[in-house]
């Protein structure tokens, strides 16, 4: 089954049209990749999906799990099981990450059940656990969200919420910026530990270092508001020997046409 099917997927920013037809399929528990040169539209798809404001005129068809994922609000797509980690995470004093993470599980569910204990230290746990993987320190259980953390810490962070939350997609923007390769082979494990659980993940990225450690499924490459080309994860180690100008001609023809 498709976690994710889009079809035809436009989306425009202050009258720009920035994707212009996108076409992807996402089968649940696998882990997807998406390349290309800035302005291609990568960071568009992952807003456009997760119902940012800035993002207008939206036409085609969005699905998750077979549901029109364009009509619903923000909020009920974070609790349909949607998840999107930010290219830069945001900091929010006075708000405890465990406090943080607590009340986005409560929130989707929907019975106004009262808290139970058991529930708690469950969550308490698993958060500790995630915390132990990712190789950061258990104090940020009760420090405000992000606050004085690295930028390193930050994307540690945001993969610790995945890890906790168990949301069914996640849309991840560039979680390998800032990392060494020992926090990069962290993160890269722990997203692909959650095959296990059939969350199914979409990660855009510039470096061939972090697919290789993920071993994605399949490998997309956007230009100029399209997917132009979706193969195995050779093609991102093509491209990093070839460059876009080559992937542009192997995909689109002799002439690099986009629309042709």
């Amino acid at each position: 089954m498709n976690a994710l099917s889009i079809k035809s997927l436009k989306s425009s920013v202050e009258e720009k049209t920035i994707l212009n037809g996108v076409d992807l399929e996402l089968p649940e528990g696998e882990i997807h990749i998406i390349m290309g040169p800035n302005g291609s539209g990568k960071s568009t798809l992952a807003n456009t999906l997760m119902g940012h404001p800035k993002y207008k005129n939206i036409e085609g068809e969005a699905l998750l799990f077979g549901e029109d994922l364009l009509s619903m609000k923000v909020d009920e797509r974070a609790r349909k099981g949607l998840f999107l980690a930010f290219q830069y995470p945001v900091e929010i004093e006075g708000v405890a990450l465990g406090h943080f993470l607590y009340s986005a599980l409560s929130a989707r569910s929907e019975s106004g059940e009262k808290k139970d204990p058991k529930k708690i230290l469950q969550f308490r746990n698993s958060l500790k656990d995630s915390l132990s993987i990712l190789d950061l320190s258990q104090d940020f259980i009760n420090r405000s969200l992000n606050v004085g953390a690295s930028g390193g810490e930050k994307k540690r962070l945001e993969v610790a919420q995945i890890m906790t939350l168990k949301p069914k997609v996640v849309l991840l923007d560039e979680i390998d910026s800032g990392l060494d390769i020992d926090s990069s082979k962290l993160v890269a494990k722990a997203i692909k530990d959650m095959r296990k659980d059939k969350i199914s993940a979409l990660i855009i990225t510039h470096y061939p270092r972090i697919i290789d450690y993920l071993e994605p499924e399949k490998v997309h490459i956007m230009a100029q508001g399209k997917i132009i080309c979706s193969r195995g994860i050779e093609l991102a180690h093509d491209l990093e020997k070839k460059g876009y100008d080559w992937v542009l001609k192997e995909c689109c023809g002799e002439n690099g046409d986009i629309d042709g």
